[in-house]
């Protein structure tokens, strides 16, 4: 096992308090930064005329980075310290939320989206590394679920915050308002995070995140060009041919090497791979709704930025409720009651949602949206915790990148394939009689375009095609979403280990989630 290096003393340094303080910082930074851009998606398309395919790839090209360079990111903090490196991550993503902030086009936005990726590739894998080094193993899951409430609390403030800034100021606010957050986690790193590493960790393997970086990038654009240029497309098939190539020798070069950076023999634990699979999926859909939902709360329903991120907040506000009552629910029936049922939850709230029309308003949004929060708490929080509580200790590391990993690229995919979806159902669903080529090719681009052009021409029933368009749309994402968790609910059921939940609250097995844990580890 690796030895890390820490100064002495530092598991039981009064300071460790406030060290958690600078990491939880450090997460609320990106956490915000992850939903306030979902809502001012539909007002930078209309300053930008930006089409929906050019929108995925500004909430993308973040998620695209992050998901390639986490696991070199995290090799780097073992390597050289892991304080140094979240530093220079949050540095990095501050700059990146400056050029953002300064861009005025739509490719300067998608290229100053890229820059904070690779920030938060950093700050985001040495956030939880730093925990085993900090707290002794009686207090960590109490530093882990706070460190993810960090970031959790970051998603419901995301949208409120972003459309109070973009109801009083410019849209480059939403990129503003990361300077004194960022500035913030990079003071609290300075003066409370003490020096960690791990000198025996791999090294970096330039190659391996090259065929991740490249073959997920070449993915996420074939998903997003499809619906445009047609799934059987020359060039798209080719872009597709040429991901799973990339992809494949990835996992052919990890498979070679005796200390991969991307371990894919955990998968071969039971736990860690299909809790792995029902994280990953929760962001698949997460992602994807995030990216549906406001242009349907503020082009079909008529809401501005301000009202769309208060509307937003009964998912978060079941997300939040629910991750913390499922420790307790793990604790008495196990991760996998908890895992399936939340799964089950948030079918029901897709399918649910799919149900939505023009008519239907915000209180039957309101509705479903609350169950699926209350469905992704209690399928995420379990899941990661049982994932990584089935590897060995001295796997964690490893296991720890590979899930987070995993999450990221379900969040890109969802973005890109549940986005393309919508995209290509809108287009063909929107009647653009007796508009030119060009003016019809534009409107078919996104719902917000195609609100623009009505206004301008004065043509009402565009507009009310547009809207029926993109909530036929967005329905047929819901059911797919719906489909895919029905799916997942039976896979966790049928195949998660099994718990023991704990026999008495007073035992010392029955901390917040510990009996499970022990018990899913005896599996």
């Amino acid at each position: 096992m690796a030895t890390v290096t820490v100064p002495s003393g530092t598991q039981r340094d009064p300071r460790r308090w406030w060290a958690l303080g600078a990491l939880v910082a450090s997460m609320l930074a990106l956490g915000f930064d992850t939903t306030i851009l979902n809502v001012a998606l539909p007002t930078m398309a209309e300053e930008l005329g930006a089409t929906t395919g050019q929108q995925q790839w500004m909430a993308d090209a973040y998620v695209v980075v992050f998901a390639a360079l986490m696991l070199p990111a995290g090799l780097l903090g073992d390597r050289f310290g892991r304080r140094r490196m979240l530093i220079v991550g949050l540095g990095i993503f501050l700059a990146g939320s400056l050029a953002g902030a300064l861009a005025r086009d739509v490719h300067a936005v998608i290229a100053a989206r890229a820059v904070m990726g690779v920030g938060g590739a950093l700050v985001t894998p040495l956030a939880l590394s730093v925990l085993p080094s900090l707290f002794a193993p009686e207090e960590r899951t109490k530093a882990v679920g706070i460190v993810s409430a960090g970031s959790t609390l970051g998603l419901p403030l995301g949208p409120i915050v972003g459309g109070w800034l973009l109801n009083h100021f410019w849209w480059c606010s939403v990129f503003l308002i990361n300077l004194p957050m960022a500035a913030l986690g990079i003071a609290a790193c300075v003066f409370l995070l003490p020096e960690t590493q791990d000198p025996a960790s791999p090294r970096v393997d330039a190659v391996s995140a090259a065929l991740t970086a490249a073959g997920l990038g070449a993915l996420v654009y074939a998903i997003i060009e499809a619906p445009t240029r047609g799934w059987g497309d020359p060039p798209v098939l080719a872009v597709f041919a040429a991901a799973a190539a990339l992809i494949a020798a990835l996992v052919l070069r990890e498979r070679r090497v005796a200390r991969p950076m991307l371990d894919m023999t955990l998968l071969a634990h039971r736990g860690f791979l299909f809790n792995t699979l029902a994280a990953t999926l929760v962001m698949f859909v997460l992602s994807g709704l995030l990216f549906v939902l406001p242009p349907y709360l503020q082009s079909v329903l008529g809401h501005d930025a301000l009202g769309t991120g208060l509307r937003l907040a009964p998912m978060m506000v079941g997300l939040m409720l629910a991750a913390r009552a499922a420790q307790p629910v793990v604790a008495r029936f196990g991760a996998r009651a908890a895992v399936s049922s939340g799964l089950v939850v948030l079918a029901f709230a897709a399918l649910l949602g799919s149900r939505t029309t023009v008519d239907s308003g915000y209180g039957f949004t309101a509705l479903w949206l609350t169950v699926a929060g209350i469905g992704f708490g209690f399928a995420v929080v379990p899941a990661m915790a049982g994932a990584l509580e089935t590897l060995p200790a001295d796997r964690a590391g490893s296991g720890s990148g590979l899930l987070m990993t995993l999450r990221q690229v379900g969040g890109a995919v969802g973005i890109a394939l549940l986005g393309s979806l919508l995209a290509g159902v809108f287009r063909d669903r929107l009647d653009v009689t007796g508009l030119p080529a060009g003016v019809a090719d534009t409107a078919g681009g996104s719902v917000v375009a195609a609100h623009v052009i009505a206004e301008k021409a004065h043509a009402a029933g565009l507009a009310a095609s547009a809207n029926d368009a993109y909530v036929h749309g967005m329905d047929v994402v819901m059911l797919v979403c719906g489909i895919a968790a029905l799916v997942s609910a039976l896979l966790a059921a049928a195949f998660l280990p099994g718990s023991r939940p704990a026999r008495a609250a007073g035992s010392e097995d029955a901390g917040p989630g510990r009996a499970a844990a022990k018990a899913d580890a005896r599996q």
